[in-house]
């Protein structure tokens, strides 16, 4: 894979919150992003140099929207997968390709997939003529939760049955099954919710901290990193991430959803081929976030350091949450706008707060001292100053950390203070 060079133009099909923070990334690094979807004034194409505005199905659209572009990636997985094929014909290459969105697009398929490779799953039944709901639910002890095979996000398309004497469960679980393929999910008794960011480029797998998952009505409402996991689940996680991404053959930034039971073993929930909510915390607390990573691995560079600096929550403010915002925008605190441009239709920010300032200086220890040498030889006039046109934004997170010396993602580069060569 030839590495882009700045100036070269990186498609993007979808057009909201993910697609938009890719593209400010995308933008950093300097490459111009051609934003593609259905939706006029979409999130993602109000910060990017062009856009299309077309159905995914629209063959012809497709075609001049892939002829403008170096390489086109995706930024939520229920792109069809016959609009990826298309704009492959035209020789532009789609990081990651068709295979990642097809596995993940039906559930059954994925957990199929995942078992395949020896990552063990959630039981589950698939429904339809073979198997009926009533089977299925007398083999998971009359309990489980029906999902749709096909979309369903956060908390949609799904019907919880919580146990044989639940009619209301059974009767929703009924419809949702006549009106779409389904499968039945049994009850995993789960001590926690857990992620795994992974990225891979043609020559490099590298795996951000795991981070714990809180979970309010089925949508995402808190992320916390490092995990209260074992070493032993930290290991089980992330060698799950990887043999996934490994056996895609991926390209780009994918998430891994985990179960952990309580022996400490990991189950898998799903997968998702794109950078995801539960990662928002790493442009603040790692090196190279999820979204600046992503872009690096469909670009051809090689991947960032992903080590995290400093314990972190993010948490996902929704529809009127926001009125609050500019109470809680201190130091410690930082605000990122998802740019929904209703907000009354649940628009989403999300705040990064360090939890463990005062453990920041063992934390750059970490990162390895020979890489600090190497940076200030190549930048000998480093400082602990932030610059850049977002280094004001920038500056707000590190108001709550101790004094210098230290060392703290910055929107152009890593600096500083030159006067501890023991760190």
């Amino acid at each position: 894979m030839t590495p882009l060079k700045p100036g070269s133009t990186i498609g993007i099909l979808g057009g909201g919150q993910l697609g938009r923070l890719m593209s400010l990334e995308a933008a950093r690094l300097g490459f111009d992003v051609h934003i593609y979807c259905p939706e006029k004034d979409s999130p993602a194409a109000r910060v990017s140099a062009q856009e299309t505005v077309a159905a995914y199905t629209d063959e012809a659209a497709l075609r001049t929207f892939s002829r403008v572009c170096d390489v086109v990636t995706y930024e939520f997985e229920n792109i069809p997968a016959a609009s990826v094929a298309i704009i492959e014909a035209v020789d532009t290459p789609v990081r990651p390709g068709a295979e990642a969105l097809d596995v993940s697009q039906d559930r059954a398929q994925e957990k199929t997939f995942l078992q395949k490779l020896g990552i063990p799953t959630v039981a589950f039944k698939t429904l339809g003529a073979e198997m009926s709901l009533e089977q299925a639910l007398d083999a998971f002890g009359g309990a489980g939760i029906v999902k749709t095979r096909r979309e369903g996000y956060d908390g949609k398309g799904q019907a919880v049955i919580q146990g044989p004497d639940d009619m209301g469960g059974l009767e929703k679980a009924k419809e949702l099954a006549a009106e779409a393929s389904c499968i039945l999910e049994a009850f995993a008794p789960f001590e926690r919710e857990v992620s795994v960011i992974v990225a891979r480029n043609e020559t490099e797998v590298l795996t951000f901290d795991i981070s714990e998952n809180i979970h309010e009505s089925g949508i995402l409402a808190r992320a916390i990193a490092p995990a209260k996991i074992s070493d032993d689940t930290r290991r089980a996680a992330i060698e799950a991430g990887t043999k996934l991404a490994d056996a895609l053959g991926y390209i780009g930034v994918l998430a891994l959803e985990l179960f952990v039971m309580p022996d400490g073993s990991v189950l898998a929930n799903e997968f998702a081929p794109r950078v995801h909510n539960s990662g928002h915390w790493t442009p603040e607390a790692c090196m190279t976030g999820q979204f600046e990573q992503h872009i690096r691995a469909v670009a051809g560079w090689p991947l960032g350091p992903v080590e995290r600096m400093f314990d972190i929550e993010m948490e996902n403010l929704l529809g009127d949450q926001i009125s609050n915002i500019p109470a809680a925008y201190n130091g410690g605190v930082r605000i990122v706008s998802y740019g929904n441009a209703r907000p009354n239709q649940a628009e989403k920010w999300h705040t990064s707060q360090n939890e463990n300032a005062a453990s920041l200086e063992e934390a750059v220890r970490r990162l390895g001292k020979q890489r600090l040498e190497n940076f200030l030889q190549r930048n000998p006039s480093a400082s602990p100053t932030h610059v850049g046109e977002t280094g004001r934004k920038a500056t707000k997170l590190i108001q709550h950390l101790p004094p210098p010396p230290y060392i703290a993602r910055s929107s152009l580069k890593i600096k500083r203070c030159p006067d501890r060569p023991d760190i």
